[in-house]
């Protein structure tokens, strides 16, 4: 599992390093027209000798948080869901155009996957939030909320076709599959806020028992754009987030 996110963080972050640096075409000193070195080139040799050490940093870390934080993550899986398969897959999108992401899923056997873009490994400013954002997103798989979307946007499809066929008269199949698509999105998106701070909560622990700081580790939120309280929106208010975050970890006497 973590070698499949090192083989895809060789060749990536090698792109996104020279996707952060500033454009050099030669690194080697100028001259000026008296012939003293000028200071550009060396400035800039600097700035892409920084960059490329904070990338391989941000690898380093992002490698380490896996070997710390997977096995912790498939215990409380096995634990909490005996069901499920707790084989966790962590990769990463190599593309450094990619913005800042990560998300859960399931492969086509069924089989849990935490995906990472890399601008997001890049940005993380400690080992503490990349092991919070890993284990929020193994918490997703472990409470099932995959499985529970799916029903309610299957149960949202059937309520709105049949509204729009009893209203329509059940002549327009247009109207009837235009409608089920709106309650898909609806119902998939009606307890989204609620898994988002079920996840909050059970990564709390899972970041906490492998041994990161899960406060620290929210600190990321301060810096994302806050979705406030939005109408069907799928996140719930950073502050919210943060709260449950401390509830949980005082909780546990953090």
């Amino acid at each position: 599992m973590a070698f499949l996110a090192r083989a895809f963080l060789v060749a990536g972050l090698v792109g996104l390093a020279g996707c952060a640096a500033p454009p050099v075409t030669d690194v080697s000193p100028s001259l000026d027209p008296t012939g003293a070195p000028t200071e550009v080139s060396t400035t800039r040799q600097s700035e892409v000798s920084v960059d490329q050490q904070a990338i391989r940093r941000a690898a380093r870390t992002f490698i380490e948080v896996i070997d710390t934080v997977e096995p912790v993550a498939e215990q409380e899986c096995r634990a909490r869901a005996p069901r499920l398969d707790c084989d966790f897959l962590i990769v990463v999108d190599d593309n450094p155009l990619s913005p800042p992401n990560a998300f859960q899923t399931l492969d086509e056997n069924g089989r849990p996957i935490i995906a990472f873009t890399l601008s997001l490994i890049a940005d993380a400013r400690n080992a503490d939030e990349m092991a919070f954002i890993m284990a929020h997103e193994a918490a997703h798989h472990i409470a099932g909320h995959l499985e529970q979307q799916r029903r309610n946007a299957m149960l949202g499809a059937a309520v709105f076709g049949q509204l729009a066929g009893v209203v329509g008269g059940g002549g327009n199949e247009q109207v009837i599959r235009t409608a089920q698509q709106i309650g898909a999105e609806v119902g998939a998106r009606t307890y989204s806020k609620e898994f988002e701070l079920e996840a909050d909560a059970l990564g709390t622990v899972i970041a906490a028992r492998a041994g990161y700081d899960p406060v620290r580790g929210a600190e990321f939120f301060f810096r994302i754009p806050d979705p406030g309280d939005q109408f069907l929106g799928t996140h719930p208010p950073n502050a919210e987030r943060v709260a449950i975050v401390l509830r949980t970890a005082a909780g546990l006497g953090l």
